[in-house]
């Protein structure tokens, strides 16, 4: 039987070669691996072969090796494909019989390939040691529609895809997902930068796995970008998906996708059911700011009271005071300010009343240090001469210590 000593050392050891060392201090490994709080229990709803891999790296640092290679065979029975489960057992093996020196120490391992599945094993740590807060949510979702069953908000810096349930309004946290991005990270600015889009957006389609190649896995659904506000500050490309993984794979490293989040085909399955066409939206991060309940119905509160002025000052038939909501940098579609003013000072000089109702509203801060936030409304406009209902998106930017709107158009 191999001395206690022995297989903590090596135990540790493992443990820094897959990547747990750098979060941790030289006294706590000192300490042995059963003192290792780092990867003590936080709330995250794990399921199937995230939660295996996750109790195996768990098993490892309280020194449990024979329970992680038992757990290894069963995950790798059921999932044969998953390369960094692969490694991990791999490097348990070698552990038995010297110390290694980093993940994958082994001669003609394919360099380019254990620093992916490193970067894997480090992310999907990293996921593990941060708790999904309970009592907090992003700042992004201010307002969900009554429609808008789900929400999904993707933390680039993180991995991670979170789904939230929509509860009257107020989003619910669900589960959370490890991902892939772009190759070249975040900041998609041009068609082929291998650059993941920041920004808000929503399901535009789904796409079956027998329309798609072997890339997508499981099937694909597209998100809308460039939006709006992509397009006007001149961000370009498209085919940007939320998309499975290829069969021969589990999953992906971090950055491995040309610019699409890349789920596992479970993952993606278990999302696909809460994903609603032209409705769900996708809020992608550079990393999720989560506030308070309270923070995050002040923040609703002040942008409600923006719309609900413009509304108003709009049924007043007043254009100053209409168009006092609207910033100098307004723009819709190829309409300025300048133009888009005396089209609507010409058109009240023909309206004796206007009733505008507004319902479905749902509002989304962007990510970002920009103060920027987009409201979509389905609009029921009343007047002496027209009538009409249209769903309309506006985009709003704070402009002094107020909310403007800098661009408006239909949904």
């Amino acid at each position: 039987m191999m001395p206690e000593v022995l297989r903590r050392s090596r135990a540790i050891a493992l443990l820094a070669a897959i990547g747990i060392a750098s979060a941790l201090t030289a006294d706590t490994l000192a300490m042995g691996a059963k003192s290792m709080r780092v990867l003590a229990p936080v709330q995250h709803h794990l399921a199937g072969a995230e939660a295996a891999i996750v109790s195996v790296l768990k098993n490892i640092a309280g020194d449990r090796i024979a329970s992680a290679q038992s757990e290894l065979d069963r995950l790798l029975a059921s999932n044969p494909n998953f390369r960094l489960a692969q490694l991990v057992k791999g490097d348990l093996l070698m552990a038995r019989t010297r110390p290694l020196e980093t993940m994958g120490n082994m001669p003609g391992a394919p360099e380019d390939r254990v620093r992916d599945l490193r970067d894997e094993a480090r992310v999907r740590l990293l996921r593990l040691q941060t708790e999904t807060p309970r009592d907090r949510l992003p700042r992004y979702l201010l307002k969900l529609a009554p429609e808008q069953k789900y929400a999904i908000v993707v933390d680039t810096a993180r991995s991670s895809l979170y789904l939230f349930e929509n509860h009257d309004g107020t989003p619910q946290y669900v589960a959370d997902y490890y991902i892939t991005i772009g190759k070249n990270g975040t900041g998609k600015a041009r068609e082929g930068d291998k650059r993941t889009p920041l920004g808000v957006y929503r399901v535009t389609a789904s796409l079956p796995s027998n329309k798609l190649g072997a890339l997508y896995g499981s099937g694909a659904f597209p998100i809308s970008y460039p939006n709006e506000w992509d397009q006007r500050n001149g961000r370009e490309g498209h085919g940007i998906w939320l998309h499975g993984t290829p069969r021969d794979t589990y999953s992906r490293p971090p950055r491995a996708s040309d610019g699409c989040v890349v789920l596992t085909n479970e993952d993606l399955d278990n999302i696909a059911r809460t994903l609603q066409i032209g409705v769900t939206p996708v809020i992608i991060s550079g990393g999720v700011d989560w506030v308070g309940a309270e923070d995050l119905s002040s923040l609703r509160a002040g942008l409600e009271s923006s719309v609900e002025r413009w509304r108003r000052d709009w049924e007043s038939n007043s254009p100053d005071n209409y168009l006092s909501h609207y910033a100098a940098s307004f723009s819709s579609d190829a309409t300025g300010l300048a133009e888009w003013a005396a089209q609507k000072r010409s058109v009240a000089l023909g309206k004796t009343w206007i009733k505008v109702k507004l319902d479905g509203v749902s509002m989304f801060l962007y990510p970002g240090k920009e103060p920027l936030a987009v409201v979509n409304f389905t609009q029921d406009y009343q007047s002496n001469n027209l009538s009409n209902v249209m769903r309309k998106r506006q985009y709003w930017i704070r402009d002094g210590e107020r909310w403007k709107i800098a661009f408006e158009g239909s949904a």
